[in-house]
């Protein structure tokens, strides 16, 4: 039987840099997770056990660290650092045909108005995923971890049964759920902090006040909240797992529960996925990073 190799790519995950900022008072720093992930032509590392074009992973990791010194400005902001790394690999390493660098940036905050203490920020992970190829450059940004949860003005019913269907219908819920979200942008250049700062907002104001008639409702209207409040955002993605509250039973303690004691369930929950794009441009899937599923 004859065989050949399918997609492969190698580089270094999770390079864990933290650059300050001694030029400014107060000192400033960015704290990152950076992963780099290179295709080209690397065949032969497989097959024949060549190593003859592999760059190593090592220098990949001594890049990030180097870079985030001599391009300390890019440091500063996600979306910029990976975009001078990822040009690098693609136009200084021949080989190299595809870039792609992943960033968790891990905010943090001034600790009680002093010039030099921090205090991490444990709300949400930020993060960016950007992708060179020759001249097509994607950047796309995102966080994870952003916990949100409304007491009211969210209900369930009318769904499908089947002979296993037990859960019971509801005209007022806890509505909570852990957002996980994606943007592609339609531009390379833009200003990063304002535009993360209103997808944000954009996210956290349509949960807090759009009246939802399912998860899958709260993803399409924050969304269309998003595409509103950023012109350069082309299409965003959400992956959000239902964080059950379940109603608890007090009738055996001969106590009433009108909605206000609940279980808080943590697994196994229900995961929605949806993306919202604009309809006017076609979607760009291989812009995102589709981990070890490709």
């Amino acid at each position: 039987m004859a065989y050949v190799l399918g997609h492969h790519q190698y580089g270094k995950a999770e390079v864990r840099v933290v650059r300050v900022y001694r030029d400014t008072d107060p000192h400033e720093l960015v704290d990152y997770n950076v992963s780099v992930a290179l295709q080209g032509d690397f065949a032969d590392a497989h097959i024949e056990g060549d190593q003859a074009k592999i760059l190593t992973t090592d220098a990949c990791k001594n890049t990030v660290n180097a870079f985030a010194k001599e391009h300390g400005d890019a440091a500063r902001q996600p979306e910029t650092f990976a975009l001078v790394l990822a040009r690098h690999f693609v136009r200084d390493v021949p080989q190299v045909s595809q870039a792609r660098v992943q960033i968790e940036a891990y905010p943090w905050d001034r600790a009680h108005g002093t010039p030099h203490g921090f205090v991490r920020r444990g709300d949400h992970v930020r993060t960016t995923t950007v992708t060179v190829r020759g001249d097509d450059e994607t950047v796309v940004s995102g966080l994870r971890g952003l916990t949100v949860l409304k007491t009211t003005d969210s209900e369930f019913h009318g769904f499908y049964e089947d002979r296993y269907t037990t859960l019971k219908p509801t005209n007022d819920r806890i509505m909570a759920t852990e957002i996980q979200a994606q943007w592609l942008h339609s531009v390379t250049e833009t200003g990063w902090e304002a535009s993360f700062s209103a997808v944000k907002t954009a996210i956290t104001h349509s949960f807090a006040n759009a009246y939802s008639y399912a998860l899958q409702h709260t993803l399409w209207e924050m969304g269309q909240a998003v595409l509103d409040a950023a012109p350069t955002v082309s299409e965003i993605r959400f992956s959000c797992p239902n964080k059950h509250h379940f109603v608890v039973d007090l009738s055996p303690f001969g106590l009433e529960n009108p909605n206000e004691v609940f279980h808080a369930d943590d697994r196994p929950y229900g995961l929605i996925e949806a993306s919202v794009l604009r309809a006017e441009g076609p979607g760009r899937s291989d812009a995102f990073d589709p981990g070890q599923a490709w």
